[in-house]
């Protein structure tokens, strides 16, 4: 059953709210409520309507000053009745269900000046005396507006059937103005035409939303249709049709049971109808819909009146179904507009998450650029916390397949099973707990890329099955039999020291050749000290516009501490010690003791390194220091002279010159 609140702020009737079976509606001061009071005796949220067992139930919310049925404060839960009026401060909410009685008789008052016979309305109901706090004198009583009540015989003279037409079309506008579809109008528009309309049987037909061209019947969608239960609503002719959307007027048509271009046709056979009216449901001068009614009662023929009815209702529905179908173009190019901020979001975060301006960062920078366009697997490697993901999305958004999917998966998460099920799905039933198909990692990266972080923890099981589908093979998915074929580029990251796993045989060869394409190695943080400053800056940021402290940068103790520290977790340890700091910082700088370092060693240490600063340091030249250095790295990458020229900073050739010179090569089959 329909039910409303009419709303009554002061002296005056300011809106009529819809109570919908099933929502609940709170009222209140706060403007997130249904029903927003502007009172200031209401509290933010005063209180609710809400169905229990049938019936429309109020509860106070706990509110500041109460509120009372009537003159009743309530306490608990109250049913609400027809007729109930709610009072929150100065403000009063009548519960009906239908809207004519939404206001009661006129009532007088002894004493006011209505008993005098004086006449008086809602605007002048309320007299003031000279003392502007002085209490209100109700002069007249109008509960209710006589176009709004139900028509009675004797008073027909007394308001004529142009104003009942204006009254119900005053209260359509009203209804269709809160319908949330379009769908939902249309069965609105209907209800309100039939109130009026003489017609049985009706519907209400528009053209898709997004349609071109000149239209037909053929094109027309019944979007809502009332009919009665003996015969139900069938289709406009077509010739009645193509009338109104050519030349967009109404037109109404009598006597047409033996006319076959107007009389409605089914499967079955004709639709004898005694009169027909079709009005267009237009947009400016372009129709997009009909309003289609028919009567098949000899005693119920449409006149000119109900045309025009129909063609005002038609109207004001057209006004509402284009509001409606705008609003949901807009919001279909709203969600377009967010997933593509989404992927520019990623697209722009890949490349300037990348911060720092010092050459190892520009030599990163044109790995990338030319990495990018090719469809060659991509090998990252670095110590744990350069940041090697983000390079590898700034090379997936990079390239020409920026616009598919970016998966990244680690390879040191999970159990050689499990990592067998991720990459390549598995069917129901594969294993215990597979209840139903899993899609892997490589297809979801379908025309992508996907990303395998700690590629050297890879089991050697998974590894030939992973080599495989490197070479454009097929691959399984776990206890499946089909064959599925992906288009997807691997970039493989790591820390560790793949040659070493080679050697050792703890890693494929053929898979550490087929991986090692294009190489792109990311320093270490303290490898690259002049971008610790440009990185600590970007974290303070990022970190007080989240927490919302006035934190103004750093002290240059603070800052001297972050550049001559050794960074043994690199980048993300120095995101998490300046996150640190900004939550703990006790001024508007963050200082030298904010800052909680670890006494770690760095993976790069080497003995000698460590030597140097024990207590049993014993002075050597500085040539004698580099040839150290030089050894140590060479071993660590296992003789690879182009990764230990990238670490060292050096070129190949310049490399080749000292291990020439301090005779190094004497050391390798050590």
């Amino acid at each position: 059953m329909l039910a409303y609140l009419v709303i009554r702020e002061g002296t005056k009737w300011t809106d009529v709210f819809r109570l919908v079976p099933g929502q609940s509606v709170t009222i209140g001061r706060a403007p997130t409520n249904q029903v927003v009071l502007k009172d200031e005796r209401c509290s933010r949220h005063h209180a609710e309507l809400f169905i229990c067992d049938g019936q429309w139930t109020l509860r106070d919310l706990d509110s500041r000053n109460g509120t009372a049925v009537g003159e009743l404060y309530i306490r608990q839960d109250y049913a609400l009745a027809p007729g109930d009026v709610i009072r929150i401060g100065n403000s009063q909410l009548a519960f009906v269900h239908d809207l004519t009685t939404a206001f009661p008789d006129s009532r007088r008052e002894p004493g006011a000046s209505g008993d005098n016979g004086s006449s008086g309305s809602v605007g002048d109901s309320n007299v003031l005396t000279e003392n502007e706090h002085a209490p209100t004198k109700i002069t007249h009583r109008q509960g209710q507006t006589r176009f709004l009540r139900p028509r009675r015989d004797e008073e027909e003279t007394e308001i004529t059937r142009a104003g009942r037409a204006a009254v119900l079309l005053c209260r359509l506008a009203f209804d269709l103005a809160q319908a949330p579809d379009v769908e939902t109008a249309a069965a609105v528009a209907l209800d309100g035409v039939f109130e009026r309309v003489r017609a049985d049987t009706g519907g209400l037909l528009l053209l898709p939303r997004h349609f071109e061209g000149e239209p037909s019947a053929d094109d027309l969608q019944v979007i809502a249709s009332r009919a009665n239960a003996e015969v139900p609503y069938h289709r406009v002719s077509r010739f009645l049709a193509a009338t109104v959307l050519r030349e967009g007027e109404a037109v109404l048509a009598r006597n047409v049971m033996g006319d076959s271009k107007i009389s409605t046709r089914d499967s079955q056979g004709e639709i004898h109808a005694t009169s027909v009216i079709c009005a267009p449901i237009r947009r400016e001068k372009k129709v997009f819909g009909l309003l289609h009614l028919y009567s098949t009662d000899p005693a119920s023929v449409l006149d000119p009146d109900d045309l025009e009815f129909a063609l005002a209702v038609a109207d004001t529905a057209a006004v509402a179904v284009d509001n409606l179908s705008r609003r949901e173009e807009l919001s279909e190019n709203l969600q377009i507009v967010r997933d593509e901020n989404l992927i520019l979001r990623e697209q722009l975060g890949a490349e300037s998450e990348i911060v720092g301006s010092s050459a190892a960062i520009r030599g990163i920078a044109e790995d990338i650029r030319r990495a990018a366009p090719s469809k060659a697997t991509v090998l990252i490697r670095g110590e744990s916390g350069v940041g090697k993901e983000l390079v590898a999305r700034a090379v997936h958004f990079s390239s020409p397949r920026r616009n598919g999917p970016f998966v990244c998966l680690n390879c040191a998460a999970l159990s050689e099973t499990l990592l067998e099920s991720e990459l390549f799905g598995h069917e129901k039933g594969a294993f215990t707990g597979a209840t139903e198909r899993k899609i892997g990692k490589f297809e979801t990266a379908h025309k992508g890329t996907i990303m395998l972080d700690e590629i050297g923890e890879m089991s050697p099981a998974t590894q030939a099955k992973f080599l495989r589908v490197l070479e454009g093979h097929p691959f399984e998915r776990v206890g499946g039999s089909e064959p599925v074929t992906v288009d997807v580029r691997v970039i493989a990251a790591t820390n560790r020291d793949l040659e070493r796993d080679v050697a050792e045989g703890r890693f494929r060869r053929d898979l550490y050749f087929r991986l090692n394409v294009f190489e792109i190695v990311v320093p270490a943080l303290r490898k690259r000290p002049d971008d610790i400053p440009e990185l600590a800056n970007f974290f303070l940021q990022k970190f007080v516009g989240e927490t919302g402290r006035r934190i103004r940068g750093f002290t240059p103790r603070a800052m001297d501490r972050l550049v001559n520290y050794r960074w043994p977790g690199n980048v993300r340890e120095l995101r998490n010690v300046v996150e640190r700091a900004v939550l703990l910082a006790r001024h508007d700088r963050i200082d030298y003791d904010d800052l909680m370092l670890s006494k770690l060693p760095t993976a790069g240490e080497t003995t000698e390194m460590a030597l140097a600063t024990g207590d049993e340091y014993t002075p050597f030249s500085l040539s004698e220091w580099e040839r150290l250095h030089i050894l140590a790295t060479l071993k660590k990458t296992g003789w690879n002279k182009s990764q230990a020229a990238n670490i060292l900073g050096i070129e190949r050739s310049t490399l080749d010159r000292k291990i020439r010179r301090y005779e190094l090569d004497k050391h390798r089959q050590r």
